[in-house]
């Protein structure tokens, strides 16, 4: 009898797995919704939208765009953490969701490292270091200088507590040991509104809205925030070739619910890795962005998740960051 049990034990065990893999191999079957935790029309919920665009076109399957914004990013990511590990409810997120709200918040509406499976990094935007025209510096080197010299007199524009214009100038108080006097805003227009103005200092904001003001003379870009400079802005100095290893960016990445079988998140890898081969997606989405892909496999991808989420730990702790 006990062999009998032990037998029929396994037989259905190889039933579980057949069907698991027949559903893994048969995916998607229905309409896949990937949730935004921004409004329409922000760099999140463009990115979503090209990317729902091109799987549909590879798998001519429905996708739908659901915009949940607020609460920092925790009502789209708690919508996502308790849904179905079935790859039906997706969530494209920047790097707050997973790297830097575990560290504000006391509490969270989830889980960032239990109720997630990383599926891959999307793109990275490397952040400009902006300053007024006549703050009378040209480099990273005299910004700091003036700001070591004049502890505190040099004020920056953060857009919020917690985000990343807030995050890297602290990031960079922490670094190069200067203190700056910090100005919340309640966005980056604002905050670069006044930098034009000339009535704010200094300010960490996407190269991609740094280039026009700097081009028309409204600004002036100090350095870019990437390991390397940019080739179509060679000119630009990055920060690390003054602060070494120093690197500002957001990133945006696909995660799903927790526990999500490996059989969908390697098709969604595939897909992903796929839709930025595509040499028309290169050229008329990401390079008109100034969009860097980071597109990894999920394990690479969770490499990076933890290694991000050490640097955040560090630099919110240090600044005793707290929003609640």
């Amino acid at each position: 009898m006990a062999l009998l049990r032990v037998a029929w034990a396994m037989a259905l065990l190889l039933c579980k797995l057949a069907s698991a893999n027949a559903q893994d191999a048969s995916y998607p079957e229905r309409p896949i919704h990937i949730v935004v935790p921004a409004t329409p029309g922000g760099v999140t919920d463009i990115l979503a939208r090209a990317i729902g665009q091109h799987l549909t076109e590879l798998w001519k399957e429905r996708i739908i765009v659901d915009n949940r914004a607020g609460a920092g990013n925790q009502i789209a990511a708690e919508i996502v953490a308790n849904a179905a590990p079935d790859g039906y409810t997706l969530l494209v997120s920047a790097e707050a969701t997973l790297v830097i709200n575990p560290y504000l918040y006391k509490s969270l509406r989830y889980d960032a490292r239990r109720d997630f499976t990383p599926i891959s990094g999307l793109v990275a935007i490397n952040q400009a270091l902006i300053v007024r025209n006549d703050l009378g510096v040209n480099s990273v080197a005299e910004f700091l200088a003036m700001a070591k010299q004049k502890p505190e007199s040099i004020s920056f524009g953060g857009y919020g507590i917690g985000s990343t214009g807030h995050l890297n100038m602290e990031m960079l108080q922490h670094e190069a040991k200067v203190k700056f006097n910090g100005v919340q805003y309640k966005g980056a227009t604002p905050a670069l509104t006044d930098i034009m103005g000339r009535h704010l200092d200094a300010m960490f904001i996407s190269a991609s809205s740094a280039l026009g003001p700097a081009k028309s003379g409204q600004v002036k870009i100090l350095a870019i925030g990437s390991k390397e400079r940019i080739p179509a802005y060679s000119d630009i100095q990055t920060v690390a070739e003054t602060v070494p290893g120093f690197v500002a960016r957001s990133w945006f990445c696909m995660v799903g619910p927790g526990g999500m079988p490996k059989g969908i998140v390697d098709k969604l890898n595939s897909a992903i890795v796929k839709i930025f081969q595509n040499p028309d997606f290169q050229e008329h989405f990401l390079k008109p962005n100034l969009f860097a892909p980071i597109v990894s496999s999920p394990a690479e991808f969770a490499a990076f998740i933890d290694a991000d989420s050490k640097k955040w730990k560090e630099v919110i702790e240090t600044a005793n960051i707290k929003l609640d």
